[in-house]
């Protein structure tokens, strides 16, 4: 339950993400009718990242030093370089609303991977939003939605969403920094990367010629990287990874709403009924109080229980307080 201005601020943080990102998916279909997907995504973070050192320049915004800059690092590599590059090769073949589903394995894997590698405590409420989740995602695809794309389309997704579930761990494990200095060396990690990758893969470098993939690239550039990672750290740095990952279960409805009007895809009764049991799982796993503490709370006890709750520098894998030199 939300009760506090900051847990507002950080709850419409997080609906942004979700409404932003949704769209990102069909941009990224626009990108690639024109523009090789490896080259593509460089191209895009490129100009993002080019974006963001400026605004580094003019702030005074320091570059991050040791650990907070290996992260920044790291997060650059799984959350931009390899999840994107991914993620750009499996659209090429595959719809934005088959995408945009298969990313909602997202917080399941983002909490197992907290798990494991001792970040976050199992918490089975969780794990039961992300099941619930799941059986949506599954309900749409018995409907046959995925019958027509190619089997290497999918496991490409699904490579890129297990990738941009480690970025998520990656982000909290390491010292916090300035989040425009985190995604501006992030983001130009990526767009170095997925150069190389299009290089190596023989893609034509070339400037778009049509205006629709101008707009698409202008979009994934400042909305969709810019502004959308921003808002990701901000959540992330309030909430725990897998907290924060659910927003990859509600932008599947706003892919498939936007696809249907724009790419011509088609809303059916099975998408309905499985955003249905998403936004379920997502209100369970992310917003809903602790079941735990409900149960363990005595009538007189009236303590403001949160959900998600905010990261703590005493739990595993969290920093105790921002690295020096990033501010």
């Amino acid at each position: 339950m939300i009760r506090t201005a900051s847990d507002q601020t950080t709850a419409v943080a997080f609906l942004g993400i979700a409404l932003f990102g949704g769209v990102n998916a069909i941009a990224v279909r626009f990108s690639n009718q024109e523009l090789a997907p490896f080259w593509g995504a460089s191209f895009r973070f490129a100009i993002a990242s080019g974006l963001l050192f400026g605004v580094m320049a003019v702030r005074g915004i320091p570059m991050p030093r040791g650990a907070a800059l290996r992260g920044a690092l790291l997060y650059g590599l799984f959350g931009f370089a390899v999840a994107f590059g991914f993620l750009y090769f499996g659209l090429v073949n595959a719809p934005a609303s088959v995408a945009a589903i298969v990313l909602a394995l997202v917080p399941l894997l983002t909490f197992l991977f907290a798990v494991g590698q001792g970040q976050e405590r199992f918490r089975g409420q969780s794990l039961l939003g992300a099941v619930i989740s799941l059986v949506g995602v599954a309900f749409v695809f018995g409907e046959g939605v995925g019958a027509a794309v190619p089997i290497i389309s999918i496991a490409a997704i699904l490579a890129g969403a297990a990738s941009m579930a480690e970025s998520n761990v990656v982000v909290k494990r390491f010292p916090k920094c300035h989040p425009t200095a985190n995604n501006a060396i992030a983001m130009g990690v990526g767009a170095a990367v997925l150069l190389l990758a299009a290089l190596v893969a023989g893609e034509r470098l070339a400037l778009p010629t049509q205006a629709k993939t101008w707009a698409a690239v202008g979009y994934l550039s400042l909305i969709g990287s810019i502004v959308v990672f921003s808002l990701f750290l901000f959540v992330i740095s309030r909430w725990s990874a897998s907290a924060t990952s659910y927003v990859m279960l509600l932008m599947p409805l706003v892919t498939i709403t936007i696809a249907a009007i724009l790419a011509n895809e088609a809303v059916t009764a099975a998408f309905l009924l499985g955003g249905l049991l998403v936004v379920v799982g997502v209100y369970i796993g992310a917003f809903a109080p602790p079941l735990d503490r409900l149960l363990a709370r005595r009538p007189a006890d009236r303590t403001p229980t949160l959900s998600p709750v905010p990261a703590r520098a005493t739990e595993p894998g969290q920093p105790a307080s921002t690295h020096p030199g990033c501010a």
